[in-house]
């Protein structure tokens, strides 16, 4: 009897994968090859250097190498940022200030379109700064310069590469800096020879997001970009899919070619993670050295901290809430110049504004909910084994995380606009929710993944000894332990989909508004204080909804204990 039951279940896992492999296949498999088939075939023939050709015949070689320069730059610059706060947060008695990586997070919570128009608010001519220095007219002009942009996506992507410089570092233990000092290395010698190679795997994957995210990226360059003359490629894709003539065959080459400078950059960094790759963690207990700051030494960090937050927070925030409240414009900071009125118009009943609100909550709840669903399948689909189909699904899973967001829509469009399918999604709301669940389900199936690898699967087995099933241990053994997995996905699926600029661009059926489309177009047409109330209104939605979620969080968690 036990042999049979062993066989159903391994016929449930085998038809789970298939599925699994299948949904992928053509959510994001099809999508992406349709993209290099449209790039190569004309209708006629097969032409293989035609994206090459596209970039060459169109002057649009300068703009690839224009976006590549941008993404080293940008990577350059968050090392900058990043690197020194990681070895003050694991390596000194900073890091006992946890407040500061919630509030270095706070960067990546906002929409980087918004905190662009922060900086050019603040900076442009008769901006906030002039108003405060006149005499700085000659920092405003430096400041709209290539420099600037990398400055402003730098404040904005250096979280990522500080999370995981940070915890490398407190994984590199103490004893193997005090070795090289027994040995009479110098401080510097040991930063080169010891921990700078234990760096390179996390720094390679860090370096690989902030590039990926940096290219791929959007908002920044239709609004600062475009305003200093400097255009990259999905600057170009937007143009030749939203603007007449529409040049399907132009966007999928600038596409195309943009989706392989991604796998390039992927290779080049699992070859460093394979080469570079130690193993710092055992089972013998090892201590992460602390330096003590005093004098000189911690009133400079402290001032780097500051003067860091300062940056990525406060310039941008100061900013969009200062005009959000701002009646006149060229009447300047005052008190007599502040007003509500921009946020009464906004969340008046039945104005545009509100129903651009409501549709974003309502998408991005729809898109959270189908990639939870989703995501959990697929995460439990993987589970801890290591067979070759579990790899596919993995990779297939994780492949909208490195590849930028406006190839995935071109390729989503070019799917379900096709002629030859059975339904058109396109136009739809359908076709939104599905293009945020293929965007950001690598968020949920990596959460849960992490949370069903910590499961001892004894506790299966106990469930099975005392005569559950399999939906009984489903229901209270399983779903119970990677609920916090999910929930995490669900929040951060929730909190991207609320704010997406791109897709939104891109898909939305004609008429329909969500919150970003409706900032973007607001910022567009010089209603700059109805924007950035909007910007405010959505960020603190999100905020609100994150602590209500988290206090439900810590009241289950009480009631638990």
């Amino acid at each position: 009897m036990r042999p049979v039951i062993m066989d159903s279940q391994r016929i449930i896992r085998r038809v789970g994968v298939i599925l699994a492999l299948f949904l992928l296949i053509i959510s994001i498999g099809v999508p992406l090859l349709l993209i290099f088939w449209q790039s190569i075939y004309d209708g006629q023939r097969l032409d293989w250097v035609a994206p090459l050709r596209t970039i060459a015949g169109h002057e649009l070689s300068g703009i690839l190498l224009q976006t590549i320069w941008l993404g080293v730059c940008v990577v350059a610059g968050s090392t900058l940022l990043a690197l020194p706060l990681a070895w003050m947060m694991a390596k000194t008695r900073l890091g006992k200030h946890r407040w500061v990586d919630v509030i270095v997070m706070i960067p990546f919570m906002t929409p980087p379109y918004i905190g662009s128009m922060g900086w050019i608010l603040f900076m442009q001519k008769g901006g906030y700064l002039q108003q405060w220095l006149p005499g700085a007219a000659g920092w405003s002009e430096s400041f709209f310069s290539f420099g600037g942009m990398v400055l402003i996506m730098s404040l904005h992507l250096f979280p990522f590469l500080y999370l995981l410089l940070r915890d490398a570092l407190i994984r590199i233990g103490g004893n193997l800096e005090e070795a090289g000092a027994v040995h009479g290395a110098s401080a510097g010698y040991r930063f080169r020879k010891i921990i700078m190679p234990l760096l390179l795997s996390s720094y390679g994957m860090g370096a690989m997001l902030v590039f990926v995210k940096t290219i791929a990226e959007f908002g920044t360059p239709a609004t600062f970009g475009r305003k200093i003359g400097y255009y990259v490629m999905t600057s170009e894709i937007h143009k030749y899919i939203s603007s007449w003539p529409i040049d399907f065959g132009k966007a999928t080459s600038l596409a195309s070619i943009l989706l392989s400078v991604c796998l390039v950059m992927w290779y080049m960094q699992s070859t460093v993670s394979r080469r570079f790759t130690y193993r710092l963690v055992g089972g013998k207990g090892q201590r992460s050295k602390r330096y003590s700051l005093r004098g000189s030494k911690g009133a400079i960090c402290a001032l780097y901290i500051g003067l860091l937050l300062v940056l990525s927070v406060g310039i941008p925030y100061f900013s969009v809430i200062a005009a959000s409240l701002m009646k006149l414009r060229g009447a300047g900071l005052s008190m007599d110049n502040l007003t509500l009125e921009h946020y009464k118009e906004l969340l008046s009943w039945g104005s545009v504004s509100l129903k651009a609100l409501g549709n974003s909550i309502g998408l991005a709840l729809a898109a959270s909910t189908v990639a939870v669903v989703l995501g959990t399948f697929f995460a439990l689909t993987i589970g801890k084994s290591q067979g070759r189909m579990q790899r596919v699904v993995d990779l297939l899973s994780l492949m909208p995380n490195t590849v930028p967001g406006i190839v995935m829509v071109v390729g989503l469009i070019l799917l379900w606009n096709a002629p030859w399918m059975p339904v058109t999604l396109y136009n739809t709301y359908g076709m939104v929710v599905l293009t945020y669940v293929v965007l950001f389900l690598p968020y949920t199936v990596q959460y849960v993944k992490a949370s069903f690898t910590q499961i001892d699967s004894t506790l299966f087995q106990a469930g099975q000894v005392f005569g559950g099933g399999p939906l009984l241990i489903l229901r209270r053994i399983l779903l119970p332990l990677v609920m916090p997995g999910m929930l995490a996905g669900w929040i951060m699926t929730f909190t991207i989909a609320s704010r997406e600029l791109v897709g939104s661009l891109l898909i939305l059926p004609p008429s329909m508004q969500t919150s970003a489309t409706y900032i973007f177009a607001q910022f567009e047409q010089g209603q700059v204080s109805l924007g950035m109330a909007m910007a405010v209104v959505s960020v603190g939605m999100t905020i609100l909804l994150l602590l209500v979620i988290e206090a439900m969080n810590s009241n289950r968690k009480w009631n638990a204990s």
